[in-house]
């Protein structure tokens, strides 16, 4: 398995481009700006995308991808998420006003995206790969995931603040060789971070001491024009978890 940073920015601005994560070629983990770097054959290859939650800046790819590889495919894509999320894509996004509904285009027998609800805790195998969505706490319904090659994993938070249902299955997960957490905020802007359910710098130290394996550690959803400022706040405070900034374009292999 192997998965390639398309977007990890807490916003936009240059080259930064919102959190999506390819895996192989036919599966997305959130859907960010990042996606539409892509040449048309990489969407096209696109089976599968799972939502960890319903924010903009997760699932902003996923109408014009659908739209513009639909005529180019002989199977619907697949939108996996919680059914709070994929209520609020269906209330929200793919409702005809913001965006046309393609579960129902060109027909419900034949639609060019598909939902297919998940829970927390249920792992979807495909190909051989397994993906299992994992609790976390944000200011919508939200989960992480957990990708496993059967040789190795890698555990990704979503966006989230301190969750113990996420630790309990971190934590629990075999071979765990990676671990992506998200701190959006500085310590400065603390009060934010508390309100909008994201983590700074010295709330990730707290949350990193309930994690009890030893994986390589990085840093996602960090907040445009703060990463540096932000990034010297995690080493003094979390240093010994070695936590590096997460990449556009970083790969990894499980």
């Amino acid at each position: 398995m192997r998965i390639r940073v398309l977007g990890c920015s807490g916003g936009i601005g240059g080259s930064l481009r919102t959190t999506a994560l390819l895996v192989d070629d036919d599966i997305l983990v959130d859907a960010g700006t990042g996606v539409g770097d892509l040449p048309l054959e990489s969407l096209a290859k696109i089976d599968h995308i799972f939502v960890s939650h319903s924010h903009l800046d997760h699932v902003t790819s996923i109408p014009f991808l659908v739209d513009t590889v639909c005529w180019m495919r002989g199977s619907p894509v697949t939108v996996y998420g919680t059914r709070d999320t994929l209520d609020i894509l269906r209330a929200h996004i793919f409702n005809w006003k913001v965006w046309p509904d393609f579960t129902q285009i060109p027909d419900s027998d034949h639609p060019f995206m598909a939902y297919r609800e998940i829970e927390v805790g249920e792992a979807v195998e495909i190909g051989g790969r397994r993906i299992t969505a994992i609790p976390a706490n944000h200011t919508v319904p939200a989960v992480g995931y957990l990708l496993d090659s059967g040789r190795a994993s890698l555990a990704y938070s979503g966006d989230t603040t301190a969750s113990e249902g996420m630790w309990r299955a971190v934590n629990a997960a075999p071979n765990l060789r990676y671990l992506i957490i998200e701190t959006a905020f500085s310590n400065k802007e603390r009060d934010i971070a508390v309100a909008s359910k994201h983590l700074c710098p010295s709330m990730l130290a707290r949350e990193l001491e309930k994690l009890s394996g030893t994986p390589e550690v990085f840093i996602t959803h960090l907040k445009p024009g703060e990463g540096a400022l932000t990034m010297r706040e995690v080493q003094q405070v979390a240093g010994r978890w070695r936590p590096r900034m997460l990449e556009n374009q970083q790969e990894f292999v499980l």
